[in-house]
Formats: C-alpha cells, structure tokens, sequence
C-alpha cells in the first residue's frame, strides 16, 4: 500500500483496527499513551512513533481512536502542529457534533482535510473486520479514506457534511443505551415469571422484539460474562454527550433521560468498569432473581 497511515490511540478498538490495517499490507505509524500496546504492534510490523506529532509528519493519512472529548481535544491539538499539507485525517472516537466541526476547522486550518468518522461494532467487529463506520466530511476526503477504512470496516458510509458521522453514532449510542435497559429489565421479567433464559433469547431474538442489544447482552447474562468489552463507563460517557445535545436541540429524550439514570445507578455501585451489560444486575437485585 502506498500511503503512509499513522493510528494514534490503541486501546480496545485502535489496537484491532490497526492489526487489521498492518494484515491489510498498510505501512502503519503508531503511537499510544502507553507504551505496551505500541510494542505489541510493533512485533507486528508497525512502525513506533514518539508523539502524535511524530505521528501526523510521518504519515499521510492519520486515524485516531480516542477515549474522552478531553483526550481528542489534546491529541488533535498535537496532530495540528505536524499535519502535511494535503494530510488527511479521521476520527473514529465518539464526542459531541461541535467539537468534531471544530476538528474539521482546526486541522483545514493547517492545510489538511479531516473526517469525523465514528465506528460501531465494538472489539469484535474491529477484529473482525466488521465494524459500521459512520463519516462525515467532503466526498474526495471521504474516497481517499475509503480503502483504508475497508480494513476493518464492512458498512461504511458518508453520512453528509462535517458532524454528520457524529450525528448518526449518537443516534446509535441513545438506541445501544435504551436498548441495553430494555433486555435487562425484560430478561429479569421474563426469568422472575419462571422462563428459561436461552428460551428467551432464541425466541425472541428472532422475533418483533428482538434486538442486536438482545443478541449482544443475553449470551452474556447467561454465562454471566461481564469482562469489559464495551465497559459501563464508556455507555454513560455517550449517554452524557447525548443529554448535552438534546439539551441544546430542545429535544426531549425521556427514554435516554431514564437509561442514563439507570447507568448512573449502577456507577454508583461500583459497575463502571464491567461490561455494560452488567447493567442487568441492578434488576437482578431489585426482583431477588438472577437470569441464569
């Protein structure tokens, strides 16, 4: 492949995307907070990097995969003041529409383009290949990106102009928070009233009221698997940007309103860490009955 690629933040979902990049034959600049996961990679082919600047002067098109609105703010400030003219550079971390505009005016500034490009699927789909990957931005920026992003992604799709990536993920995050409350508390029903838990999955799964929350989430109250693959924390760090939007918008969101409630009651005990379908446990406790 001949365009230098560079992935800042190799955490849950960059780590796999960038083995899927490297197994693609990408030449991959990488650089992380942490340095495991930089020598982890680099016993795969990529290339360690000292800073994300270093990152941004080396590569010619550059993917972040960052955990909070203050980390993109500050990797992206770096990534400025190295970006090429003619540079590109995407974003696969989930912030507010705001601040990815601002990301497409700051790195325009430097003579670079930029995508607001916000993934779905989790670990398993990054290592799979699979993931939804959500973009906003120009249409030539988003055809430069395109090979790139079939490295791990399978449902790729330019949503509109800048935050228009952004927008859709948050839509899909209110519906993952809603819909990760509604299997907890309809699994717990449907255990309380002597049901079978895989019963329930089977049936259901493939039925009006299935979902892939349900599919996702059930397999993993059966064997009671909460090992953070998505962790809580993450959930209600979206729930939080989803509630400041609607704030904004002057839209109502009470179902989300009640999700978020649900995921802070469960920080609260102590859950921020586990997966977020851990959230079933809250139910659990409150009808005396565990789903398996």
């Amino acid at each position: 492949m001949s365009e230098q690629i560079g992935f800042v933040g190799l955490g849950k979902m960059g780590r796999p995307m960038t083995e899927r990049l490297l197994s693609a034959g990408f030449t991959v600049h990488v650089y992380n907070r942490s340095r495991g996961a930089i020598d982890a990679l680099a016993a795969k082919g990529a290339r360690p990097a000292g800073s994300a600047r270093e990152v941004a002067e080396r590569s010619e098109v550059v993917l972040t995969a960052l955990p909070t609105p203050d980390s993109v703010a500050e990797v992206y400030r770096e990534l400025a003041k190295g970006a090429g003219k003619g540079s590109l550079f995407a974003d696969h971390s989930t912030v507010s529409v705001e601040q990815s505009r601002g990301l497409h005016e700051l790195m325009g500034g430097s003579g670079a383009s930029f995508l607001d490009a916000p993934v779905s699927g989790g670990p398993a789909g990054a290592q799979g290949g699979t993931l939804t990957v959500m973009v906003g931005g120009e249409q030539k920026s988003f055809d430069r990106a395109l090979p790139v992003f079939r490295a791990f992604g399978k449902n790729i799709r330019l949503c509109g102009g800048p935050g228009a990536g952004q927008v859709v993920k948050l839509v899909n995050q209110l519906l993952v928070g809603v819909h990760t409350a509604a299997i907890a508390e309809a699994a717990v029903f449907g255990r309380k009233l002597g049901a079978d838990a895989q019963t329930l999955l089977e049936v259901i799964g493939s039925s009006y009221g299935g979902s892939t929350m349900m599919t996702r989430n059930m397999p993993r109250f059966i064997s009671r698997d909460f090992s953070p693959a998505t962790p809580l924390s993450l959930i209600l760090k979206d729930l939080g940007l989803i509630h400041d939007q609607a704030k904004g918008a002057g839209v109502p969101l009470f179902l989300g309103a009640l999700a978020e409630q649900r995921f802070l009651e469960a920080k609260a005990r102590g859950l921020s860490d586990k997966d977020m379908s851990a959230l079933v446990q809250l139910w659990e406790e409150a009808a005396g009955v565990k789903v398996a």
